[in-house]
């Protein structure tokens, strides 16, 4: 045997160290007559340890003065427990002399006190404890590892209660009771080394760590080939325990653990119906597992405590290789052949000639209870027998892969069966109109549950826990045979098509309902502005008010069919809530009995309302709809009673609307109204002007050339000037100057696979919060949080997939603490924490000043790239100078900013002229507002920061310039898109940023090599004048965007960007 050194040794046990970290320490537990625990005291070593030690004889040199140190620490506490003995003698003494007729309650008593003195220092072996949290990923798992029961033989020892928590239960394995043999090589058997190794890595990374840290001083090599003797001999000297302990129901104890993500899941409401809910404990907690979102929840109803399990099949019960599944056409079963690395399927496909009959879509696929067949039900209330063929086993040769054959059609029912599935000896269907029925094996019914009355069953699942045997106080039904005997099954949880969970107790038939979520996508939500409540909206007509700092549901209301909630706000005062329908509808609730404020609901629209908002004064309210209209409603005064009355609408915007904004003015304090479209207009509204229907237009800009703007929120006042910030779909944020409209910045905004789609300010809980202010925001599948202000620097920004099938609405608490992303068709809405210090942390860490711009240019600073833009901003001072002067040449640290657009085509930046504006006024008006001085010139380093905000995100990519073709071209005899020489000329100099003939004719001189110092770009007469070159010859007949993009060009461009928005 190889020698290893006592560390080595350690290093490669460590994960088993930690699984059995406290049972050495703990005392003994045995159930008493009367099923008390109790205690045993365990005065001598444990003989089995001298057995396991022998084949480690290598080992002993390196361990010999660590045994002898830790032979000591153990008589030490053999001494003291001796100690607890003679002190347990004692009471026990003067009990009994103090109560000698009563012997035997006494002797109770004295068993209770020597239990109690013999705990072994509660709080030492608390220490001593690790709990053990893994991940699991599979209901399977969740189902046998989440909540651990440890029997020995016919009976379970009650468990102790931890001083924490009164519901925690810890249980003890006791190593007594494992034999000699069981403790050598056959515990790799039950619990393979690897397996321990596996689980150790699906800890929290911070938990992993502080345990090592309390197991290991120093670092060791991890996955080491083990030895059972090596493990073993280990065991026997060391002082911590090698049994794994854990607490009933850890996974609902709270993380006292710093967060490690700015953004943590703490709740998920709803739940897709669509999808089954798993009963998976019954005994002291009714526990079920179910999918919200890209999320699975394991949610303890009684407790109203979730677990998270982030990251539909149907397996053999007796064979993990073989499994089946099902479309609406064909069922498939799958076998595993590990040895072959294959993984085999069979699918016949079945028409209305194989019965001769009407078979159905598939809704769901089982193994039969015998194994030897498989079960597939239709919406035609008929079963589908399918045989398994599988072919006779062989050492030496292969004798083909197994499949199935459909043997027999059975009509089961007139109603279509939506849920199949077994349990102990029944075959169990759930039908559309909520009947639950019991088959045995032979398909004879059994008995069945019609009187429930709930809507069509989308779920089964029974209980974990086996059915109470009858006895004279039961009251199960009876079944269906002659003799009537009580029908005995475990208790089951129904899920619905109308996205209601019931649990039917099936002694005495019980049924209880345990939540009722919508039905229908979640579109809106909506946070109170100085409550902990959130008002969530769906387009089945559910409104549901929650409290979600104790995550209880408060009230409901659903609306009459055909109102389906599309959009919800609360006003500034939190007294009203308005809501906007899919049809049109708009009413204003109040914020508890969610009734009505006005006699009647306002139906000035014939669409769905998209947005709605109301101004800091609660006097008006705006709302927004798909028709691409605004509508105005204000509150007045009638009869001395403040009622709310519809004031105008109008169609300003020409595509769809995406952001409703109040805002007030600087000098004074009336509301302004502002709407934002992807037309690309920004649009403010003169209330103040404004009559009955006659909504006045202040002023109308346009904020983008080629990109849409996405969303819009008013930027908060960290600097002296308003803004207003826009996200558009090119992943920039620009600010705009709230009076005047100039683009004033513009931005490289967070690049998360998808364009911002909606943004909010994060409220702040004091004065001293307002210096430091982030931003919220969605895109198409994540949610994620960025420092303001905004400056370009990546590393201040985060996000996290929330729902991956879209994010459809967003809120933010009023205290800043949660952010709510809603998923639309996933029916559900997900809290996050929001924990700052870990964002601000990541900053830190990516550097000051220019550091984090240095990594988003190809090399670096030491890369190639940014010397060469280093060569063209100093060479364009040279420019500026003349290149032919013989003047003395003024070196300086600045650029004139006329230059500034020559050194960006450079470096392979192609700006339109309004971007040139833009950063022109940028620059120019940067320090206007504390100087009152206008800049002209620019350094490398802003310089650097301009050219990084403005660039595309993603370089140049064909699918922009496809996009134009696709406008501008027809489709050619290829499927192209292509535009016609003559057209393109045309177009060049009559639309957008037109150009002269000049212009355009210079500009050709350029690219063709004919003027190689480039047009305008210099002093120096140029070698070839514009007006001599022939344009019939230089371009093609028609032209793609390929020839425009590599010929004309000459760029190097990729194909596709990978990202929306270009």
């Amino acid at each position: 045997m190889r020698r290893r050194s006592w560390a080595q040794s350690e290093a490669g046990e460590e994960t088993l160290q930690r699984r059995m970290s406290d049972a050495e320490e703990a005392p003994r537990e045995s159930t008493g007559k009367n099923g008390e625990t109790e205690i045993e005291e365990e005065e001598e070593p444990n003989l089995n340890y001298k057995e396991v030690e022998n084949p480690q004889e290598e080992v002993k040199d390196d361990t010999l003065a660590w045994r002898e140190s830790q032979e000591e620490e153990k008589k030490k506490g053999e001494e003291e427990e001796e100690e607890g003995e003679e002190e347990g003698e004692e009471d026990k003494e003067i009990v009994m002399e103090e109560t000698e007729e009563k012997a035997g309650d006494a002797q109770e008593e004295e068993a209770s006190g020597i239990q109690k003195e013999t705990a072994v220092e509660p709080q030492e072996m608390k220490r001593s404890m690790t709990s053990l949290e893994t991940r699991i990923t599979d209901s399977q798992s969740a189902t046998s590892g989440i909540f651990p029961t440890t029997q020995r033989g016919s009976e379970s020892k009650p468990s102790l209660r931890s001083e924490d928590s009164e519901a925690d239960e810890l249980e003890f394995l006791d190593l007594d009771q494992i034999s000699p043999e069981e403790q050598q090589m056959s515990s790799p058997d039950r619990q393979p080394s690897g397996e321990l190794e596996e689980n150790t890595d699906q800890r929290p990374q911070d938990e992993l760590g502080r345990e090592r840290r309390d197991l290991e001083p120093e670092k060791r090599e991890e996955g080491q080939e083990r030895s059972a003797s090596s493990i073993q001999s280990i065991a026997g000297i060391s002082r911590e325990s090698l049994v794994s302990t854990t607490t009933e129901d850890i996974l609902f104890q709270k993380d006292k653990n710093a967060p490690v993500y700015p953004l943590t899941l703490t709740w998920s409401f709803g739940w897709n119906s669509s999808l089954p809910v798993y009963y998976i404990r019954e005994e002291k907690q009714r526990v079920l597992l179910y999918v919200c979102a890209h999320t699975a929840i394991i949610y303890n109803v009684f407790r109203n405590h979730q677990y998270h399990l982030q990251n539909y099949l149907t397996f053999n019960p007796t064979n993990n290789k073989e499994l089946v599944s099902n479309s609406k056409t064909q069922a498939i079963y799958y076998a595993w052949y590990e040895e072959r690395d294959t993984l085999a399927h069979s699918a016949p496909l079945l028409t209305e000639k194989t019965f001769n009959k009407l078979v159905g879509k598939f809704s769901q696929s089982i193994f039969h209870l015998n194994l030897t067949q498989m079960l597939s039900a239709t919406m035609e209330g008929k079963l589908v027998v399918w045989n398994i063929h599988r072919p006779p086993s062989s050492a030496s040769t292969f004798l083909g892969f197994p499949y199935i054959k459909p043997c027999k059609l059975v009509h089961l029912q007139k109603e279509s069966i939506t849920v199949l599935t077994t349990i102990d000896s029944y075959i169990v269907t759930g039908d559309i109109k909520g009947n639950i029925k019991f088959y045995d094996h032979t398909l004879t019914i059994v008995n069945w549950y019609s009187h429930l009355q709930p809507s069509a069953v989308r779920t089964l699942s029974f209980s974990k826990t086996p059915a109470t045997p009858p006895t004279e106080k039961s009251n199960y039904p009876p079944d269906c045979t002659l003799k009537g005997d009580p029908f005995v099954v475990r208790n089951f949880i129904i899920g619905t098509s109308d996205a209601t969970v019931y649990h039917l107790t099936t002694d005495g038939t019980k049924l209880e309902k345990l939540f009722v979520e919508p039905k229908d996508a979640i579109c809106a939500i909506s946070c109170h502005p100085y409550q902990p409540l959130i008002a969530i909206g769906s387009i089945c007509g559910m409104i549901k008010v929650w409290n979600y700092e104790k995550k209880r549901y408060l009230f409901s209301r659903v609306f009459e069919k055909g109102l389906g909630v599309q959009s919800l706000t609360y006003n500034p005062e939190g007294t009203l809530l308005g809501a906007g329908f899919t049809e049109g509808t708009v009413c204003i609730l109040d914020t508890m009995s969610l009734e009505n404020e006005s006699p009647e609901p306002f139906r000035y629209s014939r669409t769905s309302v998209t947005h709605i908002s109301f101004s800091h004064d609660s006097q008006y309210m705006a709302t927004a709809d798909i028709s691409f209209t605004v509508a105005v409603y204000m509150m007045v005064v009638r009869n001395g009673r403040r009622v709310w009355e519809y004031l105008a609408r109008l169609r300003s915007h020409r595509k769809s609307i995406r952001s409703l904004q109040f805002g007030v003015y600087l000098d004074s304090n009336e509301p302004r109204l502002l709407s934002l479209g992807t037309d690309r207009l920004l649009i403010e509204y003169d209330l103040l002007r404004s009559y009955k229907d006659h909504l006045e237009v202040l002023d109308i800009h346009r904020t983008d050339q080629g990109c849409y703007p996405t969303c819009m929120v008013w930027y908060p006042p960290l600097t002296r000037e308003l803004f207003l910030l826009i996200c558009n779909s090119g992943y920039k944020v620009k600010l705009f100057n709230a009076t005047t409209k100039m683009c004033r910045k513009t931005l490289m905004g967070p690049a998360y696979g998808s364009p911002i789609e909606q943004a909010q300010v994060l409220p702040v809980r004091s004065m001293a919060e307002l210096p430091k202010r982030y931003l919220v925001f969605i895109n198409r599948d994540k949610v994620g949080l960025q420092i303001l202000p905004v400056d370009g620097n990546p590393h201040k920004t985060t996000a996290i997939v929330c729902h991956p099938n879209g994010v459809a609405g967003m809120a933010l608490s009023y205290d800043g603490l949660y952010a709510f992303t809603a998923g639309g068709h996933d029916r559900s809405v997900v809290q996050w924490k929001i924990n700052l210090s870990v964002l601000e942390a990541a900053v830190s860490l990516g550097g000051e000043d220019l550091t984090p711009f240095y990594g988003l240019l190809s090399g670096g600073r030491e890369g190639k790239f940014y010397r060469e833009l280093e060569d063209y901003f100093y060479y364009s001072q040279l420019r500026s100078q003349g290149i032919d002067t013989m003047e003395t040449r003024k070196v300086s640290e600045h650029i004139c900013l006329s230059e500034l657009p020559f050194v960006m085509r450079a470096i392979g930046f192609y700006p339109s002229e309004e971007k040139i504006d833009d950063i022109f006024n940028e620059i120019r008006f940067g320090e206007y507002v504390d100087t009152g001085k206008l800049i002209d010139k620019i350094n490398l380093p802003d310089f650097l920061r301009v050219y990084l905000n403005h660039r595309p995100p993603f370089g140049n990519t064909l699918s922009g310039i496809h996009k134009s073709f696709e406008v501008l071209g027809y489709t050619n005899s290829k499927g192209e898109k292509a535009i016609r020489r003559e057209d393109f000329l045309r177009l060049l100099v009559t639309k957008g940023e037109h150009m002269t003939e000049e212009e355009m004719l210079d500009c050709f001189a350029s690219l063709f090599g004919l003027n190689p110092e480039g047009w305008k770009s210099e002093p120096a007469a140029s070698s070839v004048k514009g007006s001599e070159i022939c344009l019939e010859e230089e371009l093609p007949d028609e032209i793609t965007a390929e020839i425009f993009a590599t010929e004309i060009l000459g760029l190097t461009i990729s194909e596709d960007s990978g990202q929306d928005g270009q």
